[in-house]
């Protein structure tokens, strides 16, 4: 007899596929030399959009997957598409457990629409999409392997897994790999964030979300903004490159968060591109031809930073500097033979006792709300002398207000969510 857990997990999983047919056929497209040229030197191409209509009106034949995140779940959400669903689903899951409380019931939902709407895109486009966690999941290690799976379960052919970057996110990933799961790592923002990841978890697919260090380094007048970014994923990129020729890792490297068109000629040869629509619409206005794609990444991209700024005491080293002390102690870590027993507390412990505690830093209940207070972009002169202490990277910083912006969309569609509890 299914307990009431199996009735509510089978009803969700249900839910989540009714009304959409997945055939596996590649959506037929338009082709672009662009594009292919981009293919040609080894950069895989997706559309950064939960829109479907948005990405019908771009879809080329060469692009190869979508992924959606819980902001743009939540911009889909609030048009009122789902409305219809959130209501039966309300009925059936509760029908199915009469006494599983609003919180978890709203956690449910998330995960339903979450899936539901990937499943639309796979529909449409039979690619590969990338679906999300609940935030409320981040620290908390076995509801990550559980709920990782049923996304998964849901639809394997297609489905990939985004995973937040946290202490537990990195000991869970490692366990999901290796039980097979496609894991997008998500929320990093520095080489030596996903020297970690790849070290210690090999997630399929990690990310540095390059627009945001830009606009940091612009909006508090620390240089011109140029580069930043880009500097930060081709040295993860290229330490990426060392560690799969070593034999270390299978990580793929994803460029996020890219905000111009140009960043995609600069960053062409990287492994993915996650193009939002407005990079994507705008390549053709930068007149480009295949031939202008060449593909070498140059590690030794130019910075402009304003006088008096230097890159360690703002904390910008800390963007694309993988230390020795780093890389020892992964070497360290790694050798472990409990390796797979630790939990994200104890990785966090690991490092600081290595003299690397900032990268994954003791937040305080005050720290938390001052980051949400920001933004997506943290306040240079409310972190700056910390940052100059190094008790904080700066890549830990940027992936804190990440996850704080994130859990801020997150509570929007939950909150339309509880509208019709």
């Amino acid at each position: 007899m299914a307990t009431t857990v199996n009735r509510v997990r089978e009803r969700v999983a249900e839910l989540a596929k009714k009304g959409v047919k997945v055939t596996g056929k590649p959506r037929k497209a338009p082709k672009s030399e662009i594009w292919q040229k981009l293919l040609d030197v080894g950069t895989e191409l997706w559309l950064d959009t939960g829109d479907i209509d948005m990405a019908n009106s771009l879809w080329s034949s060469e692009f190869t997957a979508l992924t959606t995140n819980n902001t743009l779940l939540s911009k889909e959400v609030t048009k009122g598409i789902y409305d219809d669903l959130i209501k039966t689903a309300i009925g059936d899951i509760r029908k199915a457990d009469p006494k599983l409380k609003d919180d978890a019931l709203v956690i449910e939902i998330g995960l339903l629409l979450n899936a539901h709407h990937g499943l639309r895109l796979v529909e449409n486009f039979g690619c590969k999409v990338s679906v999300e966690l609940h935030t409320d999941l981040s620290h908390h290690f076995d509801n990550t392997i559980e709920t990782a799976h049923r996304l998964y379960e849901i639809c394997p052919e297609f489905f990939i897994v985004k995973v937040p970057y946290t202490p537990t996110g990195v000991v869970a990933v490692r366990q999901l790999v290796k039980e097979g799961i496609p894991i997008n790592f998500t929320l990093e923002f520095a080489a030596r964030q996903n020297y970690v990841a790849a070290r210690i978890a090999n997630p399929t697919y990690c990310n540095v979300f390059l627009g945001r260090l830009n606009a940091f380094v612009s909006d508090y007048k620390l240089g011109d903004g140029k580069n930043i970014g880009e500097k930060a994923i081709i040295s993860s990129q290229l330490n990426l490159r060392e560690l799969k020729a070593a034999g270390q890792t299978s990580s793929k490297q994803i460029a996020a968060s890219m905000r111009e068109a140009g960043q995609v000629q600069t960053l062409a040869g990287l492994d993915v591109f996650t193009m939002p629509t407005a990079v994507a619409e705008g390549m053709p206005s930068l007149g480009l031809t295949a031939d202008d794609i060449c593909g070498d990444l140059d590690p030794d991209l130019k910075i402009n930073l304003s006088k008096g700024v230097s890159s360690e005491a703002s904390g910008l080293n800390t963007l694309w500097d993988v230390s020795d002390e780093l890389k020892a102690a992964m070497d360290e870590l790694t050798a472990k033979d409990n390796l797979d027993e630790m939990r994200g507390d104890c990785l966090a412990s690991f490092l600081k006792e290595k003299g690397l505690g900032d990268l994954f830093p003791e937040w305080t209940d005050q720290q938390i709300a001052d980051i949400s207070a920001d933004g997506k972009i943290p306040n240079y002169k409310r972190w700056k002398d910390t940052l100059k202490q190094g008790t904080i990277g700066l890549d830990a910083l940027f992936n804190a207000s990440a996850w704080c912006s994130f859990a801020a969309d997150q509570k929007k569609l939950d909150d339309r969510i509880r509208s019709f509890m």
